[in-house]
């Protein structure tokens, strides 16, 4: 059974005013203190951010588990600086920007200006394990029109600098900034995929091929293939349901590859208004269809991804898990409309991040 390890980017902010809060360094030096070095948080571009990575996971529990006591670690490391954790993509409220102190993060601000410090945005990675960089890049290949379908699920950035941005996922329009960023085109072979990359650094805009933003890629130090698409998630049993059918997407890629299924050749272009259309709309209006690339009901659309990957989410012990949590999803909708929803209710952003604080840790 493949292996699945997820990374979640969550915003600090103040435990006071709820406003973005640049304590990353403090908050790892109080990891350190309590648990040496090995523990799974890493500082992200942003002073404002905090990362952390599982272990790789097969069981979907376990990985549930691990997700809420990171979550809930650091919550705990964030409180002794007087800060806290929210599990939102953008900060609904106005912020400076704080890139870190670090050489690499030093240099795309330079390089990039506005770009990087308008990156305070907090996303979700889901690795899963491949057996080579051919069958990695063979999944790549097949698991590009369905990417848009996981960013609408995951769309959790509505409000953007104390405003309404009328999108279910304005991270994704942010992140996209990036020239190397969103979806690609087919690459046939792991010869292709690493010449491409290899042509991309050479260029010099990029620093080097960790700079291969794509929506998935070929992980740089692990043998898997990232997906990098999703907004993190506000809840954390959503994160987990995103993993499944991750892993059912790379297992059904794996399989077609090996019975000499060829990938569907939707052009760059119609894949990136796939995406626009999924991080506007979320789960509330149409998505483009992965397989016709016209307009369809979001309903028909996330049906259309789990009866894709059914075969394998059954063969994984994930078909109930997804299946109930696709219900739950279409029914209360994303965490952009709890996000919108909870504003609506309190009348106020501050009270808003407040209550998303709170559901962080549930």
């Amino acid at each position: 059974m493949r292996s699945v390890g997820v990374e979640e980017e969550l915003l600090l902010v103040d435990a006071v005013t709820w406003e973005p809060y640049a304590v990353s360094p403090a908050v790892l030096a109080t990891a350190d203190r309590a648990g040496g070095e090995g523990h799974a948080f890493q500082k992200e571009l942003h002073g404002q951010q905090l990362e952390f990575a599982t272990r790789p996971r097969t069981e979907m529990t376990e990985l549930a588990a691990e997700i809420r006591e990171r979550r809930a670690e650091a919550a705990e490391y964030a409180g002794k600086v007087g800060a806290a954790v929210a599990a939102l993509a953008t900060s609904p409220l106005p912020f400076d920007s704080a890139v870190n102190q670090d050489e690499r993060y030093l240099w795309l601000e330079r390089e990039f200006g506005p770009i990087a410090r308008a990156q305070l945005t907090c996303g979700c990675h889901v690795h899963v394990a491949v057996e080579s960089d051919e069958e990695g890049v063979a999944v790549l290949d097949r698991i590009r029109p369905w990417l848009p379908v996981l960013l609408a699920l995951t769309g959790n950035s509505p409000f953007w600098r104390g405003h309404d941005s009328s999108y279910s996922s304005y991270r994704s329009r942010v992140w996209g900034r990036w020239p190397s960023a969103g979806p690609v085109e087919l690459f046939g072979s792991a010869a292709g995929y690493h010449d491409y990359v290899a042509a991309m650094a050479a260029t010099g805009v990029l620093r080097d091929s960790a700079m291969a933003y794509f929506d998935a890629r070929l992980a740089e130090r692990y043998p898997t293939v990232e997906v990098r698409v999703a907004d993190v998630c506000l809840d954390a049993s959503t994160t987990v349901v995103v993993a499944a059918l991750v892993r059912g997407l790379v297992e059904t890629a794996a399989r077609e590859w090996r019975a000499q299924v060829p990938p569907l050749p939707h052009r760059v272009a119609s894949l990136r208004l796939a995406s626009w259309r999924a991080g506007r709309s979320g789960l509330e209006d149409r998505l483009v269809h992965p397989r016709t690339m016209e307009p369809a009901p979001a309903e028909a659309v996330v049906r259309s991804l789990l009866a894709h990957v059914r075969d394998a989410l059954r063969d994984h012990g994930d078909l109930a898990l997804a299946e109930e949590g696709l219900r739950r999803l279409l029914r209360t909708g994303n965490g952009a409309r709890v996000q919108r929803d909870m504003l609506r209710r309190t009348g106020s952003l501050h009270t808003m991040i407040a209550e998303c604080v709170r559901r962080t840790q549930t």
